[in-house]
């Protein structure tokens, strides 16, 4: 595997530097899949920053494009550990920089989409601010409310937004697979951005089509309400795509939040089950990874010296 883990933070990730109360707690994996001989999925699972790259030209060259993606978040300064202080612009002229140099590295051949979340902080309080090129996906499970927070840059989403086939459709139509924006490829570069305020109890799922391409919401969503631990649902989620056909790489994140402040400005802990509580001290180093097989928190942990 060709990785680059940071150095090793608890995964139970504490308040930006004058900041917040509010914690995370992470758990990230990629799996090949059934079907296909190498991972071109890339993820970055680094406070504050959480997302998943989806590479596209195979033979190597998905898994160049979609590797450079996360380490050009990887390595900006707007997204180092303990700041929060990043905006949509700071974002996409990161990614401008991260699609050339992709179109540089792969003559304009290969190409990654790109979904996730970086946590940012305005006026003391948290919020998502979610991102998006291309058809991978960041859902919310908020309140009990569980719905996908980013809009594909697909061409069958094009055809379910003027109403000539139906979401249904969508998910078996033969153009399913063809994405509209993607980066180091194609003309349209630019992101979408969403700024949500982060809830208390708050579940951030990202994941590439692999995992959503196999399970429906409502499959995703029971697992996601009734596992605790993130960690947990995130290898639940792996292994309930390979059952249901593995078809193509699969990679997921599941970030919570806790301890959010309320408007009053004070910390505020939901209830947890006691499954959770039974892992609470389940820490997980920052995994920054260009997957090509198959990888867990549990196993990043084991490799934290960058040795797999």
């Amino acid at each position: 595997m060709n990785s680059q883990p940071a150095t090793p933070a608890d995964a139970e990730a504490g308040p930006a530097a004058g900041g917040s109360a509010f914690r995370l707690s992470y758990g990230y994996g990629t799996d090949r899949g059934l079907r296909r001989e190498l991972n071109e999925d890339s993820f970055i699972a680094s406070d504050p920053v959480f997302a998943v790259a989806d590479g596209m030209g195979g033979h190597e060259a998905g898994e160049i494009a979609s590797g450079m993606c996360v380490r050009a978040l990887g390595s900006a300064p707007e997204l180092a550990t303990g700041v929060r202080t990043a905006t949509a612009a700071d974002l996409q002229s990161c990614l401008l920089k991260a699609d050339a140099a992709i179109r540089d590295a792969t003559g304009a051949r290969a190409g990654t989409t790109l979904s996730g979340v970086v946590v940012v902080e305005q006026m003391g309080l948290p919020y998502w601010l979610v991102m998006n090129i291309g058809d991978s996906r960041t859902y919310r499970l908020s309140q009990g409310e569980f719905a996908q927070v980013s809009v594909d840059h697909s061409e069958v989403q094009e055809l379910v937004d003027s109403g000539d086939i139906t979401a249904e459709q969508a998910t078996v139509h033969p153009r399913r697979h063809v994405v509209t924006r993607a980066l180091g490829t194609g003309d349209e570069t630019e992101a979408d951005f969403w700024l949500l305020p982060i809830q208390e109890g708050d579940r951030i799922m990202i994941c590439s089509d692999g995992l959503n391409g196999e399970l429906g919401d409502d499959h995703m969503f029971r697992i996601l309400s009734t596992v605790a631990h993130p960690q947990d649902a995130v290898d639940a989620l792996i292994q309930a795509a390979l059952r249901s056909g593995g078809r193509d790489n699969v990679t997921v994140i599941v970030v919570d939040a806790k301890n959010v402040l309320n408007d009053a400005g004070i910390a505020i802990t939901a209830p947890r089950p006691e499954a959770a509580s039974e892992v609470e001290e389940d820490t997980l180093p920052r995994a920054w990874v260009n997957g090509t097989d198959e990888v867990s928190g549990a196993d990043r942990e084991e490799g934290a010296d960058g040795k797999q």
